[in-house]
Formats: C-alpha cells, structure tokens, sequence
C-alpha cells in the first residue's frame, strides 16, 4: 500500500482546534478514569492500601470477585483501543492522507477488539479450572458435603471470574467494534476508495503513455528516416 503523501502530515484545519481539544479532553478523562480505578484495584488486592469509604470498598470487592486478574489486562486493552483511535482520528483528518498510517492504525485497532475478545475466553479458562480445581480437588470431603457444597465451592473458586470474564470480554469486544464503526466506518471508506480510485487512475496513466509511445515508434514494415542513405547507396551500387 502506497504512501498518498510525500511528506509528513499537518493537520487538517478542517478538524478545527475545538475538536481536537475535545478529543484530547475526553481522551485523558477515560486514561485518568481507567487508571484510577486499575491502580486503586491493584493497591487494594496486594494490601498495600485499604480504602474503608464507600462506594470504594464494595467496588474494589466487586471487581476481585468477578474479574479477578483480568482487570488490569482489560484496562489496558481500553486503553491501548482509545489512544488507537485518537490516532486514527488525526491520520484521517490529515491532508494530504497517509494510507499506510490510516492501515496502520486500523489494524492495530482491531488488534486491541480481537485481544479484548481472547482475554475473556482465557479467564474464562482460568476461572472455570480454578472452580473445578478448588470443588473437587478432596473427594472424600465433597462425597460427603452434597451437591450445594459442591456448588459453593466452585463459587469460592472462581467460578464467577469464569462468567463474568465471558460477559467483559463478548460485551466489551463488540462495543468496541461498534465505536469504531460509528466513530469512523464512512471516513475508512472514503480513504481506501480514494487510494483505490488513485491506483487505478496511475495505472490507466501509465498504459496511456505506453500506447501513445507505440503509436510513435515506426512501423516494422517502415524503413526508418535512418535508413534513407542506406538505401540510397544500394540504390546506386545496382544502377552500376
């Protein structure tokens, strides 16, 4: 895929300054959002901080119950996907664009929707062997304990990380798939129809500047203006 430009991109001023100040404003509120919580979580799993005020407390122990490991992994991912798509913002609004950055940029975002998706079907993994490691891991005890035993201690285990995990990463991958489609599905379009249409038009250039130097060149059954004296020497070494 070639390069529309040849040089480094400046801004659209069609973007306009208040866009691109509102972009970045709701950009570092989601990064300072996402990371508070990821980093209060983190804190509070390794007990190097105990938050006592609510709602802090019962959101912390929600999400140790329920997402468990996963969170920081899905932070990231949100993460990675929002800065992603504030580039794919600014590649697109640039003039002259740069399709390899546009490419770029949108297979990276679908790289991040893609892992959004596997770390939902790894956790699940993980949480459905933790239950079933932690239910039955003493036969004697569970033979004896009964069937709701046996399902509270699959609770225990982390059988919840094994849904809720399934829930995040489905409910989360397609949100994110629909965002970016909203977000810039037609602008992605126009681009790559753009490049197409220049491809095409530089291949039918080229083709026409091919046939008009064929219709130049001389006939094979043409003596060239060359081969005038030539012939003209042969001419007279028969009269002779």
């Amino acid at each position: 895929m070639n390069h529309v430009g040849t040089s480094t991109a400046p801004a659209n001023p069609t973007m306009g300054e208040g866009a691109a100040f509102r972009d970045g404003l709701l950009f570092g509120v989601f990064v300072a959002l996402v990371s508070a919580v990821t980093a209060a979580y983190l804190l509070h799993d390794t007990a190097w901080l105990t938050l006592t005020r609510e709602p802090a407390p019962a959101v912390l122990g929600w999400l140790e119950r329920n997402l468990g490991s996963s969170v920081p992994v899905f932070a990231a991912l949100s993460l990675l996907f929002a800065a992603t798509l504030v580039r794919l913002r600014r590649v697109l609004a640039a003039q002259p664009q740069d399709i390899d950055a546009i490419a770029q940029a949108d297979h990276l975002s679908d790289l991040w929707t893609s892992l959004y998706f596997g770390a939902g079907v790894i956790w699940t993994a993980i949480g459905m062997r933790g239950a079933l490691l932690f239910a039955l891991g003493d036969p004697d005890e569970i033979t004896s304990a009964g069937a709701f035993a046996v399902l509270q201690r699959m609770v225990d285990g982390g059988i919840l990380l094994a849904l809720s995990s399934t829930i995040v990463g489905g409910v989360g991958g397609y949100l994110l798939r629909t965002a970016k489609t909203l977000l810039f599905g037609h602008a992605l379009k126009r681009a790559y129809a753009g490049q197409a249409r220049r491809s095409a038009e530089h291949v039918q250039t080229t083709l026409g500047n091919i046939e008009r130097k064929l219709r130049a060149a001389p006939s094979p059954s043409e003596p060239s203006p060359a081969s005038a004296p030539a012939r003209h020497a042969l001419a007279a070494m028969r009269e002779e």
